[in-house]
């Protein structure tokens, strides 16, 4: 029985029907999900999605992409080929595959040190994720940001400090009002940094402004150790912009994830910003430290796998319509373990950063003999 999952997973109702109909069953079906609840708003998300069979192939290797990749990183980390901090995105996957969707490459990307699939579905390769965990001079921050500071084009991290990320994301979406550019900014946080004074500071300047900015609260129904209920008065986070709109998505629903965000991003760029809650689920502890069962039973883990993850669900939707085969599916689960193992081969051989590099990548573009301070105050050593 799950009992402290929390309201966000329990208050998702999800869909009684999960198949409406085919247009052609080899190429398109449309799906049933679930009605998003709704914060002053007068209509929502639609509760029909239509995905072709190329999306749907598409998604699914994404989501068994992250999810393999978050195994083998707490294998890695098990085995100390990673150290320090190690947050897993696993359960969570429909969350950042949905948005990413439903968003162009020039829209703009900000989360918190849960990171790792979000850095993959902004086009950071397995590889370049795993040897940045390991610390290798291949990873996409060359070694030096591991675990929550992963960067890539329009992707701004990866933020280690609990909600700073917030007031920074409204800043990105601030110059993209600015520039009149068409485009958007998602701002993540963790039901964990909903109760942080910066968050609403943000919002205030937000809509105030008008800013292009989707503020999505991930609300996997534990803060560190940490149940929602326990930690918030009111955890009907997609609420708790008062005067911003808000809704509420079954975040465990790629498809109704990826609606809600074409949805929202129509939205914020004629009204200005909007608050989502992913009503989710993290079937790992908050961070490799945290073996995540002394503050929930494995009986209520194993039930939301059963019943709800992302990636089962939605084979069985794809299964169910004939928009896909079995053997297809097998095969794509197969080409992600190959390229994950291959690439974690690649980062384990890999070497790492050189120590002349370490005081290097400070600031941009810095003069010829600039210098920096290091922990010594009297040292000064050459960055470049």
């Amino acid at each position: 029985m799950l009992s402290t999952v929390g309201r966000a997973l329990r208050n998702s109702s999800t869909p009684k029907t999960l198949f409406v109909g085919t247009r052609c069953a080899s190429t398109e079906a449309t799906f049933e999900v679930a009605q998003c609840k709704l914060h002053k708003l007068e209509q929502g998300p639609a509760t029909t999605v239509t995905c072709t069979r190329e999306d749907a192939l598409k998604y699914y290797r994404q989501m068994q992409t992250i999810r393999r990749m978050e195994t083998t990183a707490g294998n890695l980390y098990k085995s100390k080929q990673i150290r320090g901090f190690c947050h897993l995105y696993s359960g969570q996957e429909a969350c950042c595959v949905g948005m990413e969707n439903s968003i162009t490459p020039e829209d703009s990307v900000i989360t918190a040190y849960r990171a790792h699939g979000w850095a993959y579905i902004r086009g950071i390769s397995v590889h370049g994720v795993l040897a940045e965990l390991i610390g290798k001079k291949t990873g996409c921050a060359q070694g030096k940001g591991g675990s929550m500071h992963m960067y890539a084009k329009n992707f701004y991290g990866g933020n280690g400090i609990v909600g700073a990320q917030v007031p920074l994301g409204a800043g990105i979406a601030f110059t993209q009002k600015y520039l009149n550019n068409g485009n958007i900014c998602i701002t993540l946080y963790g039901d964990g940094a909903a109760n942080q004074g910066q968050v609403y500071e943000a919002f205030n300047i937000a809509m105030l402004w008008k800013l292009p900015c989707i503020f999505v609260c991930e609300n996997n129904g534990y803060g560190m150790g940490t149940s929602v209920e326990r930690a918030s008065y009111s955890t009907d986070y997609y609420t708790r912009g008062d005067y911003m709109p808000g809704l509420r998505v079954d975040g465990m629903d790629v498809l109704a994830v990826k609606e809600a965000t074409r949805f929202a991003k129509d939205y914020v760029l004629k009204n200005g910003p909007l608050l989502i809650e992913c009503a989710t689920y993290r079937y790992s502890g908050h961070s490799m430290s945290d073996p995540g069962t002394s503050y929930r039973t494995r009986e209520e883990i194993q039930e939301v796998r059963q019943t709800r993850d992302p990636i089962t669900s939605f084979k069985q939707k794809l299964l169910e319509t004939n928009l896909v085969t079995e053997d297809e599916m097998k095969k794509i689960d197969q080409d992600v373990r190959k390229e994950v193992t291959e690439s974690e081969k690649l980062a384990i051989a890999d070497t790492g950063p050189p120590l002349e590099d370490m005081y290097d990548h400070i600031y941009v573009q810095p003069e010829a003999d600039f210098k920096v301070r290091t922990c010594d105050p009297v040292t000064m050593v050459a960055s470049r």
